[in-house]
């Protein structure tokens, strides 16, 4: 018997040696190859040695592309005021409540006002929490590596998110001013808060996977749980305050001068003073060329409530979606946009432009994807959401280049604002979410078909807000 153990090794052994010594690997003639095409002539060493000193970004910066940055949007929405998100994900959050702010400032003539996003993040964490929690159960009979189950225990929880989570959590929870419920250095810098939410609902899935394991009823599944949930509200609450059921507001003009004061519930505030029927009043459209056009798709687990449905896109070409955002704007309504900020950003002014750097000449290659191609092959997806406030428009009412209110504070870019040009808003512009009124009929005609499911794992969706 040990001496078949042997021959079995041994054969293993050999398999692996051959495999590794196969075509597919690095030969010593293949490297030699390869060395002698580096021909390290002066031009490459002067270049070599700039490039080791200094960051890459600053030496392919086209500093022809910087001259007389135009700042004029001949539509435009006002706003007061730049928030500031600090060290978390929730731009998503600050995005769709800075909307809904536009809106109310316009609407009462009030001063530098801002919702709450601390509020509503802790409420947006709570119910993924539950969310995270009740998935487990529902999967508790399926193996660690299934695809889902470890799609789970991997992704317990984050406070990134999307327009349709935000409104969710906004028409069933509300909204209260900023200075009801301010930020705190946990909510500013969310990372530790999330490290040990992430670590308790790990171990809480193991234990309501066991609970199931040992056949227990789903009343006392669920009690466990609803003790569970205890501890996490007790986390948020010591980590972001407790969120108030009840507070009193004093509304001020532009001035500052006291108009009102009242008591109110934030379902109340919301309802006077955002009233947007976020839910049902407004459509998300993408632009995915990976897939087919004016199709509806969903996606798995995209979503914060357990009780609500997956998010829901229609897929649109380029073209649609500029009609309905301009539309949007020019009827002084700004919008949530999603896109891959981190490409070609120049966040000194601010400014989102495919030519703003040049690494094709420094690096002596091409980087040659298109927007397709960088999907397929996760290069490229929505990792950022911002408000969509202006377009330049030319003579013929197509756009030049578009504004954005952002929520990294004031003094990031172009006052708070970034600019991308048409070009940029073609490549890495990825969602809307527009209002019903913008839509054409044929396109909200799309929301009646059945729709595609797409998995959480989607490649555009591995990065998301």
């Amino acid at each position: 018997m040990k001496k078949l153990l042997y021959i079995a090794l041994a054969v293993v052994a050999a398999t692996s040696a051959n495999a590794q010594n196969s075509s597919g690997g690095i030969s010593e003639e293949m490297l030699q190859t390869i060395e002698s095409s580096y021909k390290n002539t002066e031009s490459d060493r002067a270049l070599s040695n700039a490039i080791q000193a200094n960051p890459i970004k600053s030496l392919a910066l086209n500093k022809s592309n910087i001259v007389g940055d135009d700042t004029y949007f001949s539509v435009n929405v006002k706003s007061s005021g730049i928030s500031n998100q600090k060290q978390s994900g929730r731009c998503w959050l600050f995005c769709t409540l800075n909307v809904l702010r536009a809106q109310a400032i316009s609407k009462y003539h009030l001063s530098d006002f801002q919702f709450s996003q601390n509020y509503d993040s802790f409420w947006d964490q709570f119910e993924k929490c539950n969310l995270f929690l009740q998935s487990v159960i529902d999967c508790a009979k399926k193996p660690m590596d299934d695809r889902t189950v470890e799609w789970l225990f991997r992704n317990p929880l984050s406070d990134g998110g999307e327009f349709t989570e935000a409104a969710d959590i906004i028409t069933k929870y509300g909204v209260v001013p900023k200075e009801v419920m301010p930020e705190t250095e946990n909510s500013d810098n969310t990372g530790a808060m999330s490290g040990l939410l992430q670590r308790k609902l790990r171990e809480d899935g193991l234990e309501l996977r066991n609970d199931v394991a040992q056949k227990q009823t789903t009343a006392q599944i669920q009690k466990h749980k609803t003790e569970m949930l205890g501890t996490i509200y007790h986390i948020l609450a010591l980590n972001l305050g407790k969120p108030p059921v009840k507070f009193t507001w004093t509304r001020r003009d532009k001035d500052g001068k006291p108009l009102d004061t009242k008591e109110y519930t934030p379902q109340q505030f919301y309802k006077e003073f955002a009233g947007n029927d976020l839910e049902s009043g407004y459509v998300m459209f993408i632009n995915d060329p990976t897939r087919e056009y004016h199709k509806l798709y969903v996606i798995d687990f995209e979503r914060d409530m357990y009780d609500k449905p997956n998010m829901a896109y229609i897929n649109v070409p380029l073209d649609e979606l500029k009609k309905m955002a301009i539309a949007s704007l020019k009827d002084s309504t700004m919008m949530y946009l999603s896109c891959d900020v981190g490409k070609d950003l120049n966040k000194e002014n601010g400014r989102l432009d495919m030519n703003n750097y040049d690494y094709n000449s420094l690096m002596g290659t091409t980087f040659g994807m298109d927007k397709k191609e960088r999907i397929e092959s996760f290069d490229s997806s929505p990792t950022h959401a911002m408000a969509l406030m202006g377009v330049d428009l030319d003579a013929n009412g197509n756009a030049k280049k578009w504004e954005v209110e952002n929520s990294w504070g004031a003094d990031y870019g172009y006052k708070g604002h970034l600019i991308m040009t048409d070009k940029w808003f073609d490549n890495y512009v990825f969602r809307l979410a527009i209002a019903k009124k913008y839509i054409p009929q044929s396109a909200l005609d799309i929301l009646k078909q059945k729709p595609v499911k797409l998995p959480a794992w989607d490649p555009l969706f591995a990065n998301v807000d």
